[in-house]
């Protein structure tokens, strides 16, 4: 991290310096954007090639705040690059730069985020707050710097896009209801389908191959389960659209296999700080969080927030209690990675594609913020426990796995939408219980409305 360095003034130093400039050598200074042009990049999700520390993600420069900024590493190139949603053309760009600035850098548009093709370049840039216009066309606008001012990153307060297209501003860089946010979720409620030795992630096609699992969600997930046999199965969540697959190792105490009762909790979160850009789950990706190898330290300090065990009047147990109160239930919440890599719906380790926020933010490697899982899972087993354990071992190998399967890509999009993205704690239909004036995501036949 780069030592304090007073923003205000360097800024309006800086904003002065380059207005002297251009006046002295005669060049008119370029006016906003027209009024029939938007801006299109405040909100939208936004990656880039570095990040400086924690609180320089790469939204900072997207969040319509003069206050926060995106700062890079201290090497060349580096780019920012912002998600416009859809096809948009581009009139004009707005770079706000802090004193770390951009002397040689582009302008660049893209159509899938991988060719990128050049609306803007210069050699000789100034810093300070520059506006310029420009043509063209894309998804996906990006910075691409190539020559820094000085020894530092680059560094901008604000990156801002005007033009026609995309899908505009929303969700909003921050909320504008006045009820305040203490959540930013909903539920999916999924009750027990088989006990099966099948994974269809780590050993697909191969049938007893794995240890015992408990699924519930889909009812047909099997060793040979696919996305589109997912998609064609039915399903036990109180949502019908969820053929999601969702699986863990079975729970035993002594020789008897304990079956979860009722409806289990999975909760789609945010796990990044700003929970406005949290998008849906591409259809078919899958993962495995934890491991059936885990110490009990790494399951303790598992990057994502470890709830453990807890039964009774105990909590944050990294292992199975020994003993728990008569007629309780053995509960366990473990959270799941958030930022996906963009690019793959599964890896080798079933990982590897996946990532946790770093200081609440999605890194240059895993940048599209995705829904946060977390199972809560209760097993009905309650006295002595001494003999307790899962099938994988000891209470620290829990672990388990997700297969998205939404059959109706738009159904997951309206509940990320109205719940994680609005800042609600929502029901399986996407209804805050506590704020009912905020309506619900879906009908009362869980349909769009």
């Amino acid at each position: 991290m780069h030592p304090p360095r007073s923003p205000g003034r360097f800024r309006l130093g800086l904003v002065a310096a380059t207005l002297a400039a251009l006046v002295a050598a005669g060049l008119a200074i370029i006016t906003p954007a027209t009024a029939a042009d938007t801006l299109l990049s405040q909100g939208r999700p936004a990656s880039a090639s570095s990040v400086e520390g924690g609180g320089y993600g790469a939204g900072a420069a997207f969040d319509g705040s003069g206050g926060t900024r995106w700062a890079s590493a201290y090497s060349d190139p580096q780019w920012l690059q912002v998600d416009l949603g859809a096809t948009a053309t581009v009139s004009q760009v707005v770079l706000d730069w802090e004193g770390a600035y951009g002397r040689a850098f582009k302008i660049q548009t893209s159509a899938d985020g991988t060719s990128w093709t050049d609306i803007y370049s210069t050699t000789t840039g100034t810093g300070g707050s520059q506006t310029l216009n420009v043509s063209g066309s894309g998804r996906y606008v990006r910075m691409y710097g190539t020559t820094r001012s000085g020894g530092y990153g680059y560094s901008l307060w604000e990156f801002k896009v005007y033009g026609t297209g995309g899908i505009g501003s929303t969700p909003a860089p921050s909320p504008t209801f006045t009820d305040a946010v203490t959540h930013h979720e909903f539920q999916a409620n999924c009750s027990w389908t088989a006990n099966r030795p099948d994974d269809p992630i780590v050993y697909p096609g191969l049938p007893g191959a794995s240890h015992m699992h408990t699924f519930v969600g889909n009812t047909t997930t099997n060793a040979g389960s696919t996305s589109s046999s997912l998609l064609g199965g039915g399903t036990s969540c109180t949502n019908p659209h969820d053929r999601s697959a969702y699986w863990f190792p079975s729970f035993y105490k002594g020789s008897q296999l304990i079956q979860p009762t009722g409806n289990q909790v999975i909760y789609y979160k945010s796990g990044i700080l700003e929970y406005w850009r949290v998008r849906s789950f591409p259809q078919g990706l899958r993962f495995v969080v934890g491991s059936p190898t885990a110490t009990l330290e790494q399951f303790r300090d598992s990057p994502g927030a470890v709830e453990g065990f807890e039964c009774g009047d105990i909590s944050h147990s990294w292992d199975i209690p020994t003993s728990c109160p008569a007629g309780s239930q053995v509960n366990v919440r473990y959270q799941a990675p958030s930022c996906w890599d963009g690019v793959n719906l599964d890896s080798a380790d079933h990982k590897s594609h996946m990532a946790y926020p770093v200081n609440g933010y999605c890194s240059a490697g895993h940048p599209v913020p995705v829904p946060m899982l977390e199972f809560k899972i209760a097993f009905p087993a309650s006295g002595d426990l001494s003999q307790a354990r899962l099938a994988s071992g000891r209470g620290y190998s829990w672990h388990y796995d997700f297969f998205n399967a939404w059959d109706n890509p738009a159904i997951l999009n309206a509940l990320v939408t109205h719940c994680i993205n609005g800042g609600l704690q929502c029901n399986p239909r996407g209804y805050d219980l506590y704020k009912p004036h905020r309506g619900a995501a879906l009908t009362e036949n869980f349909e769009l409305p």
